[in-house]
């Protein structure tokens, strides 16, 4: 069974809430920051963190329209690792140009932000394609669902 736009959005949450947020702890401290504290940049990665799981939900929305015109309703694998870029591209768009993500003086590095986003996405794509679906194996059966 293909995985519904309720399952899609359910793993999404799920899996970017909770790998993201270990991710973004681990990796914060070694992130080029600058002159950003500490507590500054795990401010920074955890907001644009919630920020990518909100705007996911927008995203999963648009993708569940556009899959409509094909065959199969779903999307190949490959599609789910590129999208990195058009999600990435307006990540980093809400992030360093607008204040819905951070106030004015918190704003993410070129670098920082490619090292928290690209780590984030490979650790949530590889456990979505891998391990989820062999730890939950009834999770493809009920649509991608957890609930």
């Amino acid at each position: 069974m293909l995985p519904t736009l309720h399952g899609r959005i359910q793993s999404r949450i799920l899996v970017l809430g909770i790998l993201g947020a270990l991710v973004a702890l681990v990796i914060t401290p070694l992130l080029p920051t600058g002159s950003l504290s500490l507590g500054q940049s795990y401010r920074v990665t955890l907001s644009v963190l919630a920020a990518t799981v909100l705007v996911g939900v927008l995203w999963e929305c648009l993708y569940h329209f556009l899959q409509q015109f094909r065959w199969e309703k779903d999307w190949p694998t490959l599609f789910g690792l590129i999208t990195i870029g058009n999600e990435g591209a307006l990540m980093w768009v809400l992030a360093t140009r607008t204040t819905l993500v951070l106030p004015a003086g918190l704003r993410p590095g070129l670098a920082a932000f490619l090292i928290q986003f690209v780590t984030t996405w490979l650790v949530f794509w590889l456990t979505v394609n891998g391990p989820l679906r062999v730890l939950f194996h009834r999770w493809r059966f009920r649509g991608g669902r957890f609930l």
